[in-house]
This record gives C-alpha cells, sequence and structure tokens, in this order.
C-alpha cells in the first residue's frame, strides 16, 4: 500500500542518515570535537520524542508500549504516527493538537472506545485514519476531511448514522467488516456524498445487499453475512462495479436480470453459499473473468451457462471458474461449456465430497 512504501521510504532513509553517521565516526576516530556533537545530536533527539517512543524523521513510531493514552511531546513535523497495539481508552480534544502536518494515523488494536468531536480538528492532511480493533459502538463525528482511508474494522459498531461520512469527498476505502451491523443499522443517507470505490462490511450481521452505497462504488465486499437472495434491485445504483464479494453467506436464490446492473464487474465471488443452480446472467457478463462457485448445491451446468453464445463477444476471457465441492459430475458437463476460458486450468471442478 501506497502509506507503507512512504514509510518505508521513510525509514530507509533515516537509517541511510545514521549510516552516514557511523561512516563519519569512522572516519573521524579521534577527534573528540565531533564526538561531543553526536551526543548533542542524540540527546537532542531523545527531547524531541515522546517517552518510550522511537522517532525518526517525521515518523513517530509508539507501537507495543503498552500506553494507555495518546503520549505528549510528539513533534509538529510529524507526518506518520504509529500507536498500534496498546491500551490506549479515549482519545481526547487536544491529543493531536498542533500536529497539522500527519498524513497517516495508526491507532489498531487498542481499547478506544470515545473519540472527542474536535479530535481531529485542524488534521487537513491526514489521508489515512485506521481505528480497527478497538470499541467504537459508532462512527465518530467531524472526520478529517481529506481522509482517503478509513479503517474500523472489528470495533462494536452497531449504527451508521445519517451524514456519518458528510463531506469526506476523497474517501476511497471505507472498511467496517466485523461490526455487529445489520441492514437495519444503517441509516438512509447514511453514505451521502460520498465517491468511495471500497466499501467492506464482511463479518457482519447483513442479510440483504445495501441498496444505499456511493453509486461510485467499484469494489464491494459482503462476505460472512446472512444474505440470503439476491434480486435485481440489489444493483441498480452499482454500474460502476467491478468487484463483487458474496462468500459465505446463505444464498439459495439469485433473480434473473440481477447483473444487468453491473455490465463491467470483473470477479464475482458466490462460492460457500446455497445455490443449487449457476446463477442466470453470467454468460451476458462480457467482462467477467472470476467466478467463484464452489461449495454450494449445483447439481448440473448448461453449456450456456458462463459463455454468450450467437454473435455475442466476449471481451475478456476467464481466467478463473471454481466448481468444486458441489454435486454436479465434471464429466457431466459438456466441454464447450468452458469455451470462453483461458486454458483448462482456469476451471476447478473436483469431485463433490459429503461431509
Amino acid at each position: 500500500m501506497e502509506f507503507m512504501r512512504n514509510y518505508d521510504i521513510m525509514m530507509a532513509d533515516s537509517d541511510d542518515d545514521d549510516n552516514d553517521n557511523d561512516n563519519d565516526d569512522d572516519d573521524n576516530d579521534g577527534d573528540g570535537d565531533n564526538d561531543n556533537e553526536n551526543e548533542v545530536d542524540d540527546e537532542d533527539e531523545d527531547e524531541n520524542c515522546p517517552a518510550g517512543c522511537h522517532c525518526s524523521p517525521r515518523v513517530v513510531q509508539c507501537s507495543d508500549q503498552g500506553l494507555i493514552s495518546v503520549p505528549e511531546k510528539i513533534p509538529e513535523d510529524t507526518v506518520i504516527i504509529d500507536l498500534q497495539n496498546n491500551d490506549i481508552t479515549e482519545i481526547k480534544e487536544d491529543d493531536f493538537k498542533g500536529l497539522h502536518k500527519i498524513y497517516g494515523l495508526f491507532l489498531i488494536n487498542n481499547k478506544i472506545s470515545k473519540i472527542h468531536p474536535k479530535a481531529f480538528r485542524n488534521m487537513d492532511h491526514l489521508r489515512l485514519l485506521y481505528l480497527s480493533y478497538n470499541l467504537l459502538t459508532e462512527i465518530p463525528a467531524n472526520l478529517p476531511p481529506n481522509v482517503i482511508e478509513l479503517r474500523f474494522h472489528e470495533n462494536e459498531i452497531n449504527r451508521v448514522q445519517k451524514d456519518a461520512f458528510k463531506g469526506l469527498r476523497k474517501l476511497h476505502v471505507l472498511e467496517l467488516g466485523a461490526n455487529p451491523l445489520a441492514n437495519s443499522g444503517i441509516e438512509l443517507g447514511a453514505f451521502n456524498g460520498l465517491s468511495t470505490l471500497y466499501i467492506g462490511i464482511a463479518e457482519a450481521k447483513l442479510t440483504a445487499v445495501p441498496k444505499d452505497f456511493p453509486s461510485s462504488i467499484t469494489e464491494m465486499s459482503l462476505d460472512y453475512n446472512k444474505i440470503t437472495k439476491v434480486e435485481v434491485e440489489d444493483f441498480i445504483r452499482y454500474k460502476n462495479l467491478q468487484r463483487l464479494g458474496l462468500g459465505f453467506n446463505q444464498i439459495k436464490f439469485v433473480e434473473n436480470g440481477s447483473f444487468v446492473s453491473i455490465p463491467n464487474v470483473r470477479e464475482i465471488h458466490l462460492d460457500n453459499n446455497r445455490l443449487k443452480k449457476v446463477p442466470p446472467g453470467l454468460s451476458s457478463l462480457r467482462y467477467l473473468q472470476v467466478i467463484f462457485l464452489h461449495a454450494n448445491k449445483i447439481s448440473s451446468v448448461g453449456v450456456n451457462d458462463f459463455c454468450p453464445t450467437g454473435s455475442s463477444v466476449k471481451k475478456n476471457l476467464y481466467t478463473g471458474i471454481s466448481l468444486f465441492a458441489n454435486p454436479v459430475k465434471y464429466w457431466d458437463i459438456q466441454p464447450a461449456t468452458f469455451r470462453c476460458v483461458t486454458g483448462r486450468r482456469g476451471v476447478q471442478l473436483g469431485n463433490f465430497r459429503k461431509k
């Protein structure tokens, strides 16, 4: 990910600086003045770094320190703050006061249950805010206006209020998976104003595909929920969708025409459900390359279930069709069924085995 590359670059630069200092020391053995200067520099760095943390240029690393609150004395030119794997319970109003250059703030795996409404004020440069594995019950108010990635994976969020993300026009990634979030907990208008590309609400309590996501969405991850069917109106808003994750649900039925609204989809995961037949409409998806249907109850596969007929042309050939762990016997499937697949390895059949 981009922030990790930036982080590594900054850390590498820091290491290079340290190596340069080491070389200088070697070149100046016996020069007492230089030794004294280095000692002073080390003392200055310690003074400008929070207790128990490691600081390098623009990066403050405070993970795994047993902290119960955000440390003081964070340098004002800090770009990355890593506070993950601590015991922080609350983010207070002035915890990040004066830190206007922050690009990435990582608070993963703490015990945060409360965030002050003004905690992120004036943090206009903040792009990455990771709050996964905490104890939040709702979306914090007044989120940074220019944030690109928001991650709330595995909290206690059971409600997404209307306008929860108001003003976050640059938000591209929203991760809400592993929260006790049901369809009824998503208020109408919760995603107003967003142009988000990825939304993840896997491992939640959804029983249907949410219909109020931003129309800009290109990737939707709803795996490990309790969705029982797919209907025509489910994807009407999502014409830009390219990847759809619906694996590990309880889907028994896909209504004919459900995929008409997502003509550009490249990848669909419907594995580990309760389907008895191949979903209708796959053959009309000209760009579809990957379809996972393994671990269902499919007992037969038609020769035209996947590939177009007549004058229709498939723009992208399949690179992956998985049908293993279904009752259908591979010798009952006609070879022409996979005429639009790139080679034999693109199809995974296998034998059905009862558990």
